[in-house]
């Protein structure tokens, strides 16, 4: 199959949610009656165009000539060395704005030029779905705003300045945690009163449906190149599929084809940040069932209900909650789920970049990390796929000042 000539229409998933957006007793709908509507049209509006050919066919231009798809499948040469395996990364990072998040974006952008939505907004936590909102509105001629924890704005500045220099307005939040959390809060709230107009483009697969399904649709285009990707390179399938999770975007994607192979194991990964017993962002772990923007999950919560604040060294997996499907998957035993702390993210982030020349987002060294906790009869040459979802361009100052001590002369 030639990648760069095959256009990529979603197909079906035996775990698509139900017609009320529910993967098993998770997911749905828990919204101000004044949005129902909204998202009832926007349910009709995806589902016209989720199988279209035409649909499907414009968004495929940009990712070829726009975005840079298909992303590589690269072989680790030095890394699988070290740990006498065969590692591959697939490059995500090597995206138009650095990260996966650009691809529903485009997608997500093209359906509403199509409904005639004049404005765009987004919540985002480490910057990289804020840019790529930014940067498709920017093409599409859209106005844009997006919203951003104050903690987050302060971590993460150089995409701050890279989403106002595309021309889009960034409020930064000052409520709650001030991080991911609660940027969605507010934008939830724009978007009750400004429906008519604005397309809310959701950075991930969480939110009321169809935002998880639709979100994962057009991530799931990762794992199909990724699989065709490794059939040609190895003539088989991977042993296991290592991504990180935050809302969960990234590893749906690279997961959904590959869920239903049995000899293949998923493996998710949370921010285990100071660690379980200290503060982290392990809501599948540590968690248990809630609803938070518009949906029924894992949410790390207290006795009464009150939503705790997460905590990661990577502002795209400070999150409290996690997509539904993930909740799903995880009862289901489908997927296995881990976590990283922040210091074995940090020295991942470091052996990735001395070790193969590839400095990873931070969100993404928390799936290169995992590849160390393995014991080494569990990973002693198996064939292992790592999504790199983000490249680390926009940590540079925040782990600067981090390991300042590490690299001085």
């Amino acid at each position: 199959m030639d990648l760069h000539k095959e256009v990529y229409i979603p197909k079906p998933s035996p775990f698509d949610p139900d017609e009320n957006g529910h993967f098993g007793k998770f997911g749905g709908r828990f919204v101000p009656e004044t949005l129902m509507p909204a998202l009832e049209q926007l349910r009709k509006d995806y589902e016209a165009v989720r199988f279209d050919k035409d649909f499907w066919a414009e968004v495929d231009y940009y990712y070829k000539n726009y975005v840079g798809r298909p992303s590589a499948l690269y072989y680790a040469e030095n890394l699988s060395k070290e740990l006498d395996a065969k590692i591959y990364l697939k490059r995500e990072d090597l995206n138009h704005t650095g990260a996966h998040k650009i691809n529903h974006c485009v997608a997500q952008a093209v359906l509403a030029k199509r409904l005639g939505k004049k404005k765009i907004i987004a919540e985002t936590g480490a910057g990289q779905h804020g840019v790529a909102t930014a940067t498709v509105a920017a093409l599409f001629g859209l106005e844009c705003e997006v919203f951003m924890g104050a903690k987050d704005v302060a971590r993460q500045e150089l995409n701050v300045f890279r989403m106002k220099l595309l021309g889009a307005k960034v409020h930064a939040v000052e409520s709650g945690s001030k991080t991911l959390k609660d940027a969605m809060n507010d934008a939830i709230r724009h978007w009750v009163t400004n429906a008519r107009d604005t397309y809310y483009l959701i950075g991930t697969v969480a939110g009321p449906h169809p935002y998880p399904m639709m979100v994962r649709d057009i991530q799931s285009i990762i794992g199909w190149e990724a699989k065709e990707q490794l059939k040609a390179a190895e003539g088989c399938l991977p042993d296991k599929i290592i991504a990180c999770i935050g809302g969960g975007s990234n590893a749906l994607g690279i997961f959904s084809h590959f869920l239903e192979d049995e000899s293949v194991e998923c493996i998710g990964i949370e921010a285990g940040g100071e660690g379980l017993e200290c503060k982290h962002g392990c809501s599948l772990e540590k968690g248990s069932p809630g609803v938070l923007h518009g949906q029924l999950s894992y949410l790390l919560q207290d006795e009464d209900g009150q939503v705790q604040e997460a905590h990661s060294i990577s502002a795209g997996l400070d999150y409290p909650g996690i997509g539904p499907e993930h909740a799903f998957l995880k009862d289901k035993g489908i997927v296995t789920y881990s976590h990283i702390t922040d210091v074995e993210a940090l020295d991942a982030f470091v052996w990735l970049s001395q070790s193969e020349g590839i400095i990873p987002a931070l969100e993404s060294s928390h799936a290169i990390a995992y590849l160390k906790k393995m014991k080494p009869e569990e990973i002693k040459g198996k064939i292992i796929l790592v999504n790199l979802s983000g490249r680390g361009d926009k940590d540079m100052i925040q782990v600067k000042d981090i390991l300042k001590e590490q690299f001085q002369d």
